[in-house]
């Protein structure tokens, strides 16, 4: 019997990418949305996978929906990518983060203790629970220090999981995922946005682009190589938090550099820093220390931050043909 796996956010960026690996290895894959029958599932569309799925609409915030959805689909493994993904956006939606992030992640717990059944269960912690590493990269021994309300959100949903691990026996693990960007990318994150403005400038467009902090420096790698590192954790026969990062940092304006550079345009003519898109509190430096997860699985990132940028760009031209004004 193919093995089942639930997939909570299958509609992002990485629950997509997810999809198709694990469909890649012979699983029965269902995914959940807040309501499957009118959600567009606009990036299982791009990757022509909407048809191999089974969609099941899910509330993770309601814990009778997510029991009942546990009941119903009776999966292998459960992957939690749900909930609100914008350290921007929590700023505005604090409280909208805090229960989609860590409410959810918490009934899923209780979900998988109540059914008393063999369920494995991933659950996306993030490389911004430990904030600012002061020019540090960050291993699973580094303390965190969340500097955004959904930092804070992943921190109580990660202390979540490490509990229901301790206390109840259950195998869940913990990914603590760094930036990972793609094509799939909605543009209201900030490197498909730069992505974007680079291209339409390039194509005649006289709007600039409006940054906020542009100093701050990130870890970047390639999404579909970090849902790999998600699929490895649940196979392994004892459970654990694993940092997943590329172990490389650049500044937002070396991205965006390259990003214009990839177009044949001087970043510095285009782009205006606006005080108003700063965030009330920003991590200056994140980076992340992987070397347990290539001991472990036996995963390394390949791509970096210039790779990613590239394949970005090349998939937004491609997008809109017609070539360059």
């Amino acid at each position: 019997m193919p093995k089942r796996a639930l997939i909570c956010g299958i509609s992002g960026q990485d629950g997509a990418y997810l999809a198709r690996l694990l469909l890649s290895k012979g699983y029965e894959v269902t995914g959940t949305s807040r309501d499957a029958q009118v959600a567009s599932f606009a990036n299982l569309d791009r990757l022509g996978l909407r048809s191999k799925v089974a969609l099941e609409s899910m509330v993770l915030t309601d814990f009778r929906s997510t029991l009942q959805t546990l009941d119903k689909v009776k999966p292998d493994e459960v992957y939690n990518l749900a909930g609100q993904t914008s350290v921007g956006l929590s700023f505005q939606q604090p409280v909208e983060t805090m229960e989609s992030v860590s409410l959810g992640c918490l009934n899923l717990l209780e979900s998988i203790r109540f059914l008393g059944r063999d369920i494995r269960l991933y659950n996306a912690s993030s490389g911004e629970c430990f904030g600012d590493t002061a020019g540090q990269a960050a291993d699973e021994e580094t303390p965190f220090r969340p500097r955004s309300p959904y930092a804070v959100a992943k921190a109580a949903a990660h202390w979540a999981v490490v509990n229901y691990r301790e206390a109840y026996g259950i195998h869940a693990s913990n990914g603590i995922l760094f930036n990972h960007e793609s094509p799939l990318r909605p543009q209201r994150f900030v490197t498909k946005k730069i992505v974007a403005a680079a291209c339409a400038i390039r194509r005649g467009a006289r709007v600039p682009l409006r940054l906020g902090n542009i100093e701050v420096c990130r870890d970047w790698g390639f999404a579909p190589e970090y849902v790999d590192a998600m699929w490895r954790m649940l196979q392994l026969a004892t459970p654990t938090d694993l940092v997943i990062a590329s172990g490389r940092t650049s500044s937002l304006s070396d991205l965006v550099a390259a990003a214009f550079a990839e177009v044949d345009l001087d970043w510095a003519q285009h782009v205006e820093v606006d005080e108003s898109l700063k965030r009330p509190s920003d991590v200056m430096y994140s980076a992340g220390n992987a070397q347990k997860a290539l001991r472990v699985l036996g995963w390394r990132a390949e791509r970096g931050m210039r790779d990613v940028v590239r394949i970005m760009v090349e998939d937004e031209l491609a997008s809109r043909p017609g070539g360059f004004a």
